[in-house]
């Protein structure tokens, strides 16, 4: 009997330590997982400082959360600190991407949301990368860390912009374009306002790490001096307002590209444009016409013949096939009355527009011939389009001079920058956003036009199927816009402007030295200290 009682206690005081020690792995987990979680958090809590909300503080103090948990981090710590908040901030801010793969990619929706959080796993090691380089280089000097943090940032969104053809979406810089910091769009462009947005929220995160209140005084500074820079004019009015008009027809993406809708669909638009054939232009959205432009010779014929007797210009998307080579572009052509015999319209006339930068999985496939068979995603209508070049000429239309830029194309700044000059009246981007429904997608995408338009100094016209169809002024405010999903005409005066922004004669190349220049303070700091010590 006293053996029985020895053994009972010996098993209960086995459970008792058992359950101690999984409380306190228990306790060990939720103290790992603590910070992950807050910075996870912190991620999507900055996507309120993009649109639609544009709560610009909320991006900068969301930064300065994560700044300040980098303070005494190894770089392994870095850098899933840099993960944990690029998961929160790409796993809500692009959520919007599954809505396509669901509803017209032919997939289930757990399907649809699992591809989209493997996109945002992928856009995360951008930022757990600009992370982990900030405390591998950190020096001892904490106010040339904050630059050091900045510029890896910096570098971080660079080479998302860049790598594996490119995703710029939810910059830090389109956060402040409503903010005290947008007035460096004209100066640095958005990767300028980046690298701002970073050095005040890394200054903050030092105010309160190590009671630095110099570098409070950094922030505030910063902040103050950034607002004084909006009285500084680049560009000024040029000549009498242009009366546009802007076209949104409304056509649901699933009829878009069906045979028996192709009539329907055109004439909806001529039915549209028709009251308004007094304006000078007359723009039409990406892809608005749903036939191929070789066989819809009879119907743009038609539409230019109207347009030159009506002494006004449109500008449309249609699709190009060139029947030689057999190839699909993404195109805008100018359609009506012409300054020149050499802009007239005629099938592969010179005044026109091929999209270059194409969407993957949309307008191509990688890896076509292995991907198309698998799922109806990578089989969408229109996925096979070839590229134009990177730098083509402005379009011509009713004597002014016009930038496009076609959907996707908006994301990326240096590229219209280089089709931008003196002589530019209008920046025009074209696009179909109806992939995205009803979600923030849209409006993130008008917000990127917006920034357009400050960084180079031109007014900005936005036509797009299901919306957001704008006008933007060379200040980067939006003027007016159509609501969402209505098939209707934006009819306003546009006033073109004159001047050169510093952004379109220098592009990013101010951010690159600053970054060069901060890695190079770094190594000189750090070999100061190796001789010191030795």
């Amino acid at each position: 009997m006293p053996k029985v009682v020895k053994q009972r206690s010996s098993n209960v005081a086995d459970a008792v330590t058992t359950s101690k020690d999984s409380k306190s792995r228990l306790n060990c987990w939720i103290k790992r997982l603590r910070q992950p979680l807050l910075l996870a958090a912190a991620g999507a809590f900055s996507v309120l400082g993009f649109a639609p909300w544009s709560w610009w503080p909320t991006a900068l103090l969301s930064m300065a959360v994560l700044a300040f948990c980098l303070h005494d981090s190894t770089p392994k710590q870095a850098f899933r600190q840099g993960y944990a908040f690029g998961l929160g901030l790409f796993a809500v801010g692009i959520a919007w991407v599954h809505i396509s793969i669901d509803q017209f990619g032919g997939l289930p929706l757990p399907v649809s949301l699992t591809l989209m959080l493997l996109l945002a796993a992928y856009l995360s090691l951008y930022p757990a990368l600009a992370c982990w380089l900030s405390r591998k280089f950190r020096c001892g000097n904490p106010y040339l860390q904050i630059l050091l943090f900045a510029a890896c940032w910096v570098l971080g969104e660079f080479a998302r912009g860049y790598l594996l053809t490119g995703f710029p979406w939810l910059a830090l810089g389109y956060s402040q374009l409503d903010g005290l910091l947008s007035a460096w769009f004209p100066l640095s462009g958005v990767a300028g306002v980046s690298l701002v947005t970073t050095i005040v929220a890394g200054a903050l995160a030092l105010t309160v790490a190590q009671r630095q209140w110099p570098a409070a005084v950094l922030a505030l500074c910063t902040l103050g001096g950034s607002f004084s820079l909006s009285f500084i004019q680049f560009i000024s009015p040029n000549g009498d307002p242009v009366d546009v008009a802007l076209v949104q027809g409304n056509i649901e993406q699933s009829l878009r590209w069906q045979p028996d809708q192709e009539w329907p669909t055109m004439l909806k638009y001529l039915d549209l444009t028709r009251p308004h054939y007094e304006a000078d232009l007359i723009i039409w959205p990406e892809a608005a016409v749903p036939a191929v432009e070789p066989m819809a010779q009879e119907y743009l014929d038609n539409l230019n013949y109207v347009a030159t007797h009506n002494d006004t210009t449109v500008v449309s998307g249609i699709v190009d096939y060139n029947f030689d080579t057999r190839q699909f572009y993404n195109t805008l052509i100018v359609l009506g009355k012409q300054q020149k015999p050499l802009y007239e319209y005629r099938y592969h006339s010179a005044n026109r527009y091929q999209k270059h930068h194409l969407l993957p999985i949309g307008e191509f496939v990688p890896f076509g011939e292995l991907l198309r068979p698998i799922a109806p995603l990578f089989n969408l209508p229109m996925s096979s389009f070839s590229r134009g070049d990177y730098t083509q000429a402005n379009l011509i239309a009713n004597g002014y001079t016009i930038a496009p830029a076609i959907c996707y194309e908006i994301a990326f700044p240096e590229q219209l920058r280089r089709s931008v000059n003196e002589q530019t009246d209008f920046l025009l981007t074209v696009s179909n956003d109806a992939w995205f429904g009803d979600s923030i997608g849209p409006q993130q995408h008008m917000e990127i036009a917006r920034a357009r338009a400050k960084e180079l100094g031109r007014p900005l016209l936005r036509a797009t199927n299901t919306g957001v169809t704008a006008a933007v002024d060379a200040y980067g405010e939006e003027i007016a816009r159509l609501p969402m999903f209505s098939a209707d005409v934006l009819r306003l005066p546009i006033q073109r402007m004159t001047g050169v922004t510093p952004f379109s004669q220098l592009g990013h190349w101010p951010v690159w030295l600053v970054i060069m220049l901060t890695f190079a303070l770094v190594a000189l700091v750090q070999l100061k200290d190796r001789k010191a010590a030795d």
